[in-house]
């Protein structure tokens, strides 16, 4: 894997150095890093002549561009009115009672995280959860449980 300022120098290049490139950069680390440090975001700023303050707040500004170490996979529940009225909370719960995690947390293994998110899309298969890249909807408890095993087994 290329140091942290030979990736970014890289994704500059390709992108270009230009406040409009700032997203694509963000996500080329991502993608590589799995999350922006602050160490990261400070050699975007050097890298793209940008103040450090305007990364951070592109940086935390997305709830899909991470600033913190995150698990091997990242649960997001969505949290729109439609999942909530169909059982978002009993999803979360049963989240929490197999990773003994709560929102917000990872898993002493670093394994999982678990957090709320805005509309993912999938209103109309509400409840709806994103693991990584890949989306389940139409959650309930026993189906959440089938999921999260065979994560568990990987």
């Amino acid at each position: 894997m290329a140091q942290p300022s030979e990736l970014i120098s890289s994704l500059a290049d390709k992108y270009g150095r230009q406040r409009e490139s700032l997203l694509p950069i963000l996500q080329g680390v991502i993608k590589q890093e799995r999350y922006l440090s602050e160490e990261t975001m400070i050699a975007i700023a050097h890298e793209m002549n940008l103040p450090a303050a305007d990364i951070y707040g592109t940086a935390t500004f997305y709830s899909f561009l991470e600033y913190k170490k995150m698990g091997e996979y990242v649960i997001r529940i969505c949290k729109t009115i439609t999942c909530s009225m169909k059982g978002k909370n009993q999803i979360i719960l049963t989240i929490e009672d197999m990773l003994k995690i709560g929102v917000g947390e990872t898993t002493p293994d670093r394994k999982f995280t678990l957090l709320q998110t805005n509309c993912l899309g999938w209103c109309h298969k509400a409840p709806a959860m994103l693991i990584n890249d890949e989306v389940y909807t139409e959650l309930n408890p026993e189906k959440v449980r089938e999921i999260l095993s065979t994560y568990l087994k990987k």
